[in-house]
């Protein structure tokens, strides 16, 4: 009953809306109005205030047809640019790509897709299901927007699957990261550096000097440090009077991710003080680290959903948060699953119809199983 090309009618047109992040209007209306032509209605809430966006997080409640606890599928319905004007290009081979000028927004409509066709394939079919909850976030690319700002206490769910990892169908990611960003902006004094460089606080020196301290890269088998953007300045004749810094840790451990933005900090401190400057400090917790035990629920079920489809799971740690990143921090059990997408996040990104066919039926397997 999982029908092919009914997924590539589908999955086209949801491409064809644009949808950037914190700009998912028409999306969200498309989506309300299809998924109503099956049964489920949407209700959409009203957290534009606090994500930006033009429009809200989706969820819905499907009642289950069996006892069982209740399942959480999820998914997000923008996308990262550039995004406006995609359009999906079909391949004999079964693989979609875009035109090659934008992204192809895979990432996550294909999740959207399988979960929109598992429904209708279960309610078409009368099949027996546990009870169904629904939620389709808002600006999940920027550090999960969307999923922040909406009211857990709708959710009965305490297991989730979150459709939105690249990677062979059948692999599930178990754990992911703390993020945190930092702006590290040295105030030092400005002077004319051919006549009185003396009379100047360079800002760029003491930055230098705290950058190459600091480790970057893989800092750990589960830790990186990145700085990514540095600039100040205002002329080569000028002894800089600001310099600001920009990066992000990411850890598996919480703890160690913290620990180490500490250090960061109190090194870019230090180099201030030691020439005079000031240091004006930012950071942002994004997403907190989460393990999902692999002898839960979740882990047990997937597992049984996959092998129905003959593939075996294959669960793995990843370096790049979700929307389950905020889950976890709900008390809700959740995977992110392989959903046929690959190079996301670049105009060479592409699915394959037949893995979002596969997927779809192992949300369907998800939805049938019962709590034991």
């Amino acid at each position: 009953m999982i029908d092919e090309k009914r997924i590539a009618d589908f999955f086209a047109e949801l491409v064809s809306i644009d949808s950037p992040s914190l700009e998912e209007r028409e999306m969200a209306d498309t989506l309300k109005a299809k998924f109503a032509e099956i049964g489920v209605n949407f209700t959409e809430d009203h957290t534009q205030e606090q994500t930006g966006s033009n429009a809200g997080n989706l969820f819905a409640r499907i009642p289950g047809s069996i006892d069982g606890a209740p399942v959480l599928f999820a998914a997000h319905m923008d996308t990262v640019e550039p995004a406006k004007g995609k359009k999906a290009v079909f391949h004999d081979d079964g693989t979609v790509t875009s035109d090659g000028t934008t992204v192809l927004g895979a990432d996550d409509l294909a999740g959207v897709t399988a979960i929109y066709e598992a429904v209708r394939h279960i309610t078409e079919a009368g099949a027996p299901h546990s009870p169904i909850e629904i939620l389709i976030s808002t600006g999940e690319e920027l550090y999960c927007k969307g999923a922040n700002a909406f009211d857990y206490s709708q959710v009965q769910a305490k297991e989730a699957y979150v459709l939105d990892l690249s990677g062979a169908i059948g692999a599930a990611a178990y754990a992911a990261p703390t993020l945190v960003s930092f702006k590290a902006e040295i105030q030092g004094k400005a002077a004319h550096a051919g006549f009185h460089p003396e009379d100047g606080i360079n800002s760029i020196q003491a930055a230098a000097r705290a950058v190459a301290q600091l480790p970057q890269g893989h800092v750990a088998e589960s830790t990186t440090a990145n700085i990514g953007k540095i600039g100040g300045g205002s002329g080569t004749n000028i002894v800089s009077e600001s310099c600001l810094v920009e990066g992000e840790i990411r850890s598996l451990n919480h703890e160690t991710a913290m620990e180490l933005l500490a250090t960061y900090q109190k090194t870019f401190q230090q180099e201030a003080d030691a020439i005079g400057a000031k240091l004006v400090w930012e950071e942002k917790l994004n997403i907190h680290a989460y393990e999902t035990p692999l002898t839960g629920v979740a882990a047990k079920h997937y597992e049984s959903a996959v092998a129905k489809e003959g593939l075996t799971a294959a669960f793995e740690k990843t370096f790049g948060g979700s929307d389950n990143n905020v889950f976890a921090q709900h008390g809700i059990e959740g995977l992110v699953i392989a959903t046929s997408m690959n190079q996301v996040h670049s105009c060479a990104e592409y699915t394959k119809i037949p893995e979002i066919a596969q997927v779809a039926r192992i949300v369907a397997n998800l939805a049938a199983l019962q709590e034991d």
